[in-house]
């Protein structure tokens, strides 16, 4: 799963909803909304939608009163540039963990193959393409208001988007 859209997907752009079947006890289905990456990114905008969403979230409290998401599940996304209409679609499944402290900041791991949306400036700072999918442990931690604050990738760049998609 997307380390940094990780935890803006729980927050918004994703939809928890009971769990349908399969998935057993406290776990929720994660229903994913389309969204458009700024042309900011990658010089373009990037419309991304899901063509397998079945990813599946589980809420826990920690002992210290923070917050754990755990996710798990299949998901793909469908990047495509909205200019041009290239497309790819790559398997961003994770699994992932969020630990929402009491300040409201955030540490988001997550092995396997994951989306990454990064700014211009945070892709220079932590030396990752702008939009990408990863393979490997990837560790973000986040501000208060959501800045990224640190990404680690013990890993390596499968896709990167902007280029695959210019």
């Amino acid at each position: 799963m997307a380390a940094g859209a990780l935890l803006g997907m729980v927050a918004g752009v994703v939809t928890a909803t009971p769990v349908l079947a399969g998935r057993g006890p406290k776990w929720e289905f994660l229903a994913a909304k389309p969204f458009t990456v700024p042309a900011s990114f990658c010089g373009f905008k990037i419309g991304v939608t899901f063509p397998v969403d079945k990813e599946y979230a589980k809420l826990l409290k920690a002992a210290d009163g923070s917050m754990i998401t755990l996710i798990t599940g299949s998901l793909k996304f469908t990047f495509t540039n909205l200019s041009t209409g290239t497309a790819t679609t790559e398997n961003v499944s994770g699994p992932g963990k969020i630990i929402t402290h009491a300040d409201g900041s955030a540490t988001v791991t997550a092995k396997g193959h994951n989306g990454e949306f990064l700014t211009a400036a945070q892709a220079k700072r932590f030396g990752l393409p702008p939009v990408s999918v990863t393979a490997g442990a990837l560790a973000t931690t986040l501000a208060p208001d959501g800045t990224e604050t640190s990404v680690t990738l013990k890993g390596h760049v499968l896709v990167n988007v902007c280029a695959a998609l210019s």
